[in-house]
């Protein structure tokens, strides 16, 4: 992967209704977006110049800002356009695509009620991030110190920025130790996700995963929870205490920018990655370029 710097690289990003070049796409020091946390955003795929599930994206991206009382401009079909040409411009088959809304520097206080919304949609090259045979090996997982929080305290079912400061920290912790990523808990102790992505448990050839009351409910867990019912597979989605680890055989994640990836452990518990792991990578990279 490139290790040019996201604000020196060439190329256009679509901001706010047309299409301007990179290094150009700017917003104010005084931004309310950056001060607030107050921005919403997206992480889609391409995958042979299609972006997977756009629409459910757009969708999403809508409602994120609705639950940040704010309203995006422009129209999920406006937005499924635009991010088709920010792809088409790239000239990427394979890319990622990241959507993103703030509010503007009009004014500057906790309450940015008639600030201007902004929206733009990078496009860049991101390769799927293991090979299959790497990925069945499995990453290893630490346990994040921080929960997520309890959905009265924060709009937990947003894709907002301020959510994933908590992410950040966990995940550069998990790093420094030399783990790929961390598993987080919810604000009660129970297993929860992980800094950016969804995780589910196999046993007796069932497959378990957290209800998705205090995180978001991601497009990518939607869609393995929807390959493993084609299979015949049972998906019980419940609370799950972290104890119950020792007892499960298999453990994977999914998200846009992990897809579906094995975990072999998780701080004291082991997984073996088997084959309902292999099954829901392979369905998943079938159903990715349908």
């Amino acid at each position: 992967m490139s290790v040019i710097p996201f604000d020196q690289r060439d190329g256009f990003i679509w901001m706010d209704g047309q299409m301007v070049p990179w290094r150009d796409a700017k917003l104010h020091v005084l931004s309310h977006g950056l001060h607030y946390g107050s921005s919403v955003f997206e992480g889609e795929r391409a995958y042979n110049g299609k972006i997977f599930k756009t629409t459910e994206h757009s969708m999403r991206f809508h409602k994120s800002a609705e639950t940040m009382d704010f309203e995006i401009p422009y129209s999920v079909v406006e937005l499924d356009a635009a991010k088709a040409l920010a792809v088409k411009t790239s000239g990427l088959q394979s890319a990622y695509v990241r959507p993103v809304a703030w509010r503007g520097s009009e004014m500057m206080a906790v309450s940015g009620q008639y600030n201007k919304i902004h929206t733009a949609i990078a496009v860049w090259e991101w390769p799927s991030m293991f090979d299959p045979e790497t990925k069945m090996k499995g990453i290893k997982l630490d346990i994040a110190e921080y929960r997520r929080p309890d959905p009265a305290c924060a709009p937990v079912h947003a894709k907002a920025a301020g959510l994933y400061m908590i992410c950040t920290i966990s995940k550069h912790r998990a790093e420094r130790k030399g783990y790929a990523d961390a598993m987080m808990l919810d604000w009660q102790g129970r297993v929860a996700e992980c800094t950016g992505a969804n995780i589910f448990f196999t046993q007796d050839g069932v497959i378990h995963t957290p209800v998705a009351d205090c995180f978001l409910d991601g497009i990518t867990r939607q869609t393995a929870i929807e390959l493993a019912k084609r299979r015949g597979l049972k998906v019980i989605e419940r609370r799950i205490m972290p104890e119950e680890m020792a007892d499960f055989s298999e453990c994977f994640i999914t998200g846009s920018a992990a897809e579906v990836t094995p975990v072999s452990e998780i701080g004291p518990y082991k997984f073996t990655p088997a084959s309902i792991s292999r099954q829901l990578m392979d369905d998943y990279s079938a159903e990715v370029i349908k």
